[in-house]
């Protein structure tokens, strides 16, 4: 006698899956993972930091055959550091300007990080990036696997991030062969 593998329905049963005519209750965090035909995986990649080079471009183009929603913060600088003045109106000092822009900004951030599955933070040479450092506690926190992407010359000052992360990469191809081996391999 044939056994046949069980397939899997779609959620629109409100989180149940259907297996074989069976209710099947899914949890909600493996929801937006799922197995499909050839075997690999979906996911929500959130990706942090740097935002003067092409590395997330280069990055979504090393995995356009991979099933992955990716998840970014506001990458344009002027309307990243501008929010406050321009929805709120003039802030009262370049103080509570930034911090006005920094709590809108964080609306996005937080809740990306909080839905990814996975985690991406680089950290670029050219400019401190304390956001991205604090995007890479917050993702540890929150339990999150993150990847680390920053050149060799700044390992010593970032060593803290690294020690917590799930891998430390020095190359954009480094992180989307991790990609790779986490969403395909069975």
């Amino acid at each position: 006698m044939q056994q046949s593998i069980p397939q899997l329905s779609g959620s629109a049963d409100g989180g149940l899956g259907i297996i074989r005519g069976h209710a099947h209750k899914t949890a909600t965090s493996l929801s937006r993972i799922s197995e499909v035909e050839d075997k690999t995986l979906s996911y929500r990649i959130y990706l942090s930091g740097e935002i003067h080079s092409d590395w997330r471009a280069a990055l979504k183009a090393a995995c356009t055959d991979l099933d992955i929603e990716w998840l970014a913060p506001v990458t344009v600088h002027a309307a990243s550091d501008d929010v406050a003045d321009s929805i709120l109106g003039a802030q009262p000092s370049p103080f509570y300007r930034d911090h006005a822009a920094a709590k809108i900004n964080a609306i996005r951030i937080q809740g990306n990080i909080q839905s990814a599955d996975l985690v991406v933070v680089r950290f670029g040479d050219k400019y401190k990036q304390w956001n991205a450092a604090f995007d890479a506690g917050y993702a540890a926190a929150l339990g999150k696997p993150y990847i680390v992407l920053h050149d060799e010359s700044i390992t010593h000052p970032l060593k803290e991030v690294d020690a917590s992360a799930h891998a430390v990469c020095q190359t954009v191809e480094q992180v989307a062969e991790i990609i790779r081996y986490v969403l395909t391999q069975v």
